[in-house]
């Protein structure tokens, strides 16, 4: 009668250094999974000096006017604190958008709603200092896993919101 061979036996130095480096993995894939930090998904800019937040925010209407996005949505939710007298800087929020290329995104992907309009919010920080923040596109855009042509939309938009952005934190007028 045969013997059967023995099923493979790793040697006692090859299964601690599979069994270190299968650990190693999962705690790195841990890491990962616990996501990005929330500073890491915005893109702030300062308003310069000279720049008024008045100016700020005719800039960035006038800069979206010319890149033919419109004006959806203004929030000012400093003056609705100041009704409920809560005190705070001045917070507003715009919300801007090309409904184009946004009916064209939910067509290929309803989760895309959850990005519209895109939003600059004109913050005063607790030193007084005057920002405007947006939602990084940058970071979200290479996970979409957009077609070439949407791709290309997706880069527009976010090159256009970048664009207003600046207008408004140097004042462009």
């Amino acid at each position: 009668m045969r013997s059967k061979p023995l099923p493979f036996l790793p040697s006692p130095i090859v299964l601690p250094t599979f069994l270190l480096a299968f650990l190693l993995a999962l705690v790195s894939v841990g890491a990962s999974a616990q996501g990005i930090a929330l500073a890491d998904t915005v893109l702030k800019m300062p308003l310069a000096d000279d720049v008024s937040m008045d100016d700020a925010v005719d800039s960035m209407k006038l800069r979206a006017n010319s890149l033919n996005f419109k004006l959806v949505a203004h929030l000012p939710l400093s003056q609705e604190l100041a009704a409920m007298e809560v005190e705070s800087g001045r917070i507003e929020i715009f919300q801007f958008c090309d409904a184009r290329i946004a009916n064209e995104m939910l067509q290929f992907n309803t989760d895309f709603a959850a990005y519209l309009p895109c939003r600059i919010a004109l913050i005063e920080d607790t030193e007084g200092r005057p920002w405007l923040v947006t939602l990084d596109l940058g970071k979200i855009i290479p996970s979409a896993d957009l077609p070439p042509d949407l791709l290309e939309k997706a880069e527009l938009v976010r090159d256009n919101i970048e664009s207003i952005m600046t207008a408004g934190a140097n004042g462009e007028l």
